[in-house]
């Protein structure tokens, strides 16, 4: 269902960016494309695709995201640094509906502590930067990072001076979770008693909230209330420590309270639930059973009351229909005879846009899978288009392996890979277990060598014969990546996990750039945990 309303929000989305930031979560361009193609076909008004100064990748997303879509907003964000700017303008030049978001902390714990300036100097510093941003889109976003821990006439100064220096919108971000909802609320009603420019001049008043204490989706919505009129978020609520506010539950909140907000976001709702598993997907993050509106039992009834409740009457204890979310009333169950026609159009109801090479390497792989097991569910077609989409940095692929082991024997692993020439290589390893033995010998070919930081594997699907998933996250130098494999046997999962991960450093390595030297005056560290 798509919402409509008196005074509607806009949303803005930085899954992209704050949420790739959650450890563990690097996405690369393909997954990001995807994600921001649904959001687009969501609704969602902005897009913040990146930190283009932090690396080529971000650079590449954003670049790449801005030029191919036609209706959202695409943002890049940046430091109140001429350089970030400059690197942000190049990463949206040429494309037509942008944004440039700029930062700068303004909390007196801030200022002493971490950028070691006066007040002065950093608004000095913010307007310059907003007049520079404007250079390269008239569509500029400022953020007083750490807002919510600012002087209130510290923001009103602040925020005056970069409206009167060209920003369109003003972020008043909760940067480390510390506020609660009366006091968020309170916050917006002040700045806007005191500078009725912002209703003049239709300036927008932004909420970023982090969910430090658990108040992130209270405080965007007290933020509402005081006339904040976009609130951003992330798909699963995924981000920096505790995360960001949930925009799932933003959105379904507006819409099913629209009575008490007066508010609403023009989004299709009906595309939240297949959005939140492709996130969780790529990302590596499990979306918790109670997770509101997006998890396994938030439609869920087992008590007999609530059972008895739900037969006579579903709104007694049902206050959403799933279906408004998008979660399917039942599923889709294909098999070994399913045909090509069945499977692209079960991809398209799960939200993925594939081209036919990517097709068709899936529905290889689906065959191959049907094969193996009697019934192919939604999670199993979901884990092959996950992998698939994965195969763009494939630097080396499994051919075959044998493992030994056993009650007083020395593990083995003997492993052949193929690199992207062709080129087949063997090699051998003894270690503790079967799965040490295999990684030593990976790494022995690869010539990759990796810190093991953390083995999950479950099974995707139900049932003896159930895809198992392994997931693994690996320190490799000063870069962490995870990997992702699936098979029906579980040492092989191991080793595609392991190897998805060499791959992911091998093209981190490949698109790598020197970096730029950075001076004082543009802080230390990129410190991208912000705003």
């Amino acid at each position: 269902m798509t919402t409509t309303g008196p005074a509607p929000i806009r949303i803005f989305d930085t899954t992209l960016r704050d949420g790739e930031q959650s450890p563990g979560a690097t996405l690369n361009l393909a997954e990001k494309m995807e994600i921001a193609r649904h959001l687009e076909q969501m609704g969602v008004d902005v897009i913040e695709a990146g930190f283009p100064i932090t690396s080529q990748g971000d650079f590449e997303a954003v670049h790449a995201i801005s030029h191919e879509l036609e209706r959202a907003t695409v943002a890049g964000l940046a430091r109140c640094v001429p350089r970030d700017i400059d690197r942000a303008g190049e990463a949206i030049a040429g494309a037509d509906n942008t944004r440039i978001h700029v930062f700068c902390a303004t909390s007196k714990i801030h200022r002493e502590h971490k950028l070691k300036k006066a007040i002065d100097e950093i608004i000095r510093i913010s307007v310059e930067s907003v007049k520079q941003a404007r250079q390269y889109t008239d569509n500029v976003e400022f953020s007083p990072e750490d807002g919510s821990r600012t002087e209130l006439n510290v923001l009103v100064d602040i925020t005056q001076a970069v409206i009167e220096a060209g920003a369109t919108t003003i972020n008043i971000p909760d940067t480390v979770g510390y506020a609660v909802p009366h006091e968020y609320g309170h916050i917006f009603a002040f700045v806007r008693e005191k500078l009725p420019v912002i209703d003049t001049k239709d300036i927008y008043l932004s909420a970023h909230c982090h969910n430090d204490l658990g108040l992130a989706v209270a405080n965007s919505l007290a933020a509402v209330q005081n006339g904040c009129r976009q609130v951003e978020g992330t798909i699963n609520g995924i981000g920096e420590r505790a995360g960001n506010a949930a925009l799932e539950e933003i959105v379904m909140t507006l819409a099913t309270r629209c009575d008490f907000f007066n508010s609403t976001a023009n989004i299709n709702t009906s595309k939240i639930y297949p959005l939140s598993r492709m996130v969780s997907n790529f990302t590596g993050l499990s979306v918790q059973r109670n997770k509101a509106i997006v998890g396994e039992n938030a439609f869920a009834h087992e008590a007999g009351i609530h059972q008895d409740g739900m037969l006579k009457h579903r709104d007694t204890y049902e206050i959403m229909d799933p279906r408004d979310v998008g979660i399917p009333a039942s599923k889709l169950v294909l098999g070994k005879h399913s045909g090509r026609h069945a499977f692209r159009d079960r991809i398209g109801e799960l939200g993925y846009t594939v081209d036919d090479d990517v097709l068709e390497l899936a529905f290889a792989a689906f065959k191959d899978l049907a094969d193996k097991k009697k019934d192919v569910y939604d999670e199993d077609i979901e884990a092959i288009l996950d992998e698939q989409l994965d195969h763009s940095s494939h630097y080396w692929d499994l051919v075959r392996f044998q493992v030994n082991s056993g009650t007083d024997l020395i593990s083995t692993a003997t492993v052949v890979l193929r690199d992207s020439a062709g080129v087949e290589a063997l090699d051998a390893a003894a270690d503790d277990g079967p799965i040490d033995a295999l990684y030593s010998a990976v790494q022995r070919i690869t010539g990759v060598a990796t810190t093991l930081e953390d083995y999950q594997t479950r099974a995707v699907t139900g049932g003896k014969d159930a895809q198992g998933e392994v997931t693994v996250r690996v320190r490799h130098r000063d870069q962490t990546v995870r990997g992702r494999g699936l098979s029906t046997d579980v040492i092989e999962a191991a080793a595609k996990a392991y190897l998805s991960a060499i791959n992911r450093i091998r093209s981190i390595e490949a698109r790598a750039v020197p970096a730029t030297t950075m001076t004082e005056t543009d802080e230390a560290v990129v410190d991208v945990a912000q705003p």
